[in-house]
């Protein structure tokens, strides 16, 4: 995991890099982040254009650009380590794609973890209101 940013609370914001942390998201908080990364991390793979004809090259600059072109899977934990919520936002973190945070078994995180969410929001410039970035509010 790479840090991202502090949140209020002695929570933390960490971004997921590997598959391994995926799955370990998925297992930890019950839901399905890392059906998710594996369709992203792939589909951003396929979009790779090698610069280099040699066959031995061709995968040089294929994992930065996996990296830069898919979305980013971030989890929130706090000082023991615990997941608290998970949020795929647009690649980069710019404006201008779909996000998804959910909570542990794809509940509202936004009810506990709304000034965490707002920091992550803010460390991105980026609006993560609940209204367009929470799938299964009534």
């Amino acid at each position: 995991m790479e840090y991202v940013c502090d949140a209020p609370n002695d929570e933390t914001w960490f971004r997921l890099v590997t598959e391994a942390e995926a799955v370990a998201e998925s297992e930890q908080m019950r839901h399905a982040v890392e059906k998710h990364y594996r369709r992203e991390r792939e589909r951003a793979g396929e979009s790779f254009r090698p610069l280099s004809s040699v066959y031995i090259e061709q995968d040089i600059g294929k994992e930065a650009h996996i990296q830069r072109s898919m979305p980013l899977f971030l989890t929130l934990r706090d000082m023991n380590g615990n997941g608290l919520a998970t949020a795929m936002l647009p690649p980069g973190g710019k404006s201008g794609g779909a996000c998804i945070i959910v909570g542990p078994g794809n509940a509202d995180p936004y009810i506990d973890h709304g000034d965490a969410i707002q920091a992550l929001a803010n460390h991105f410039g980026l609006s993560l209101d609940r209204a367009h970035c929470y799938p299964y509010r009534r």
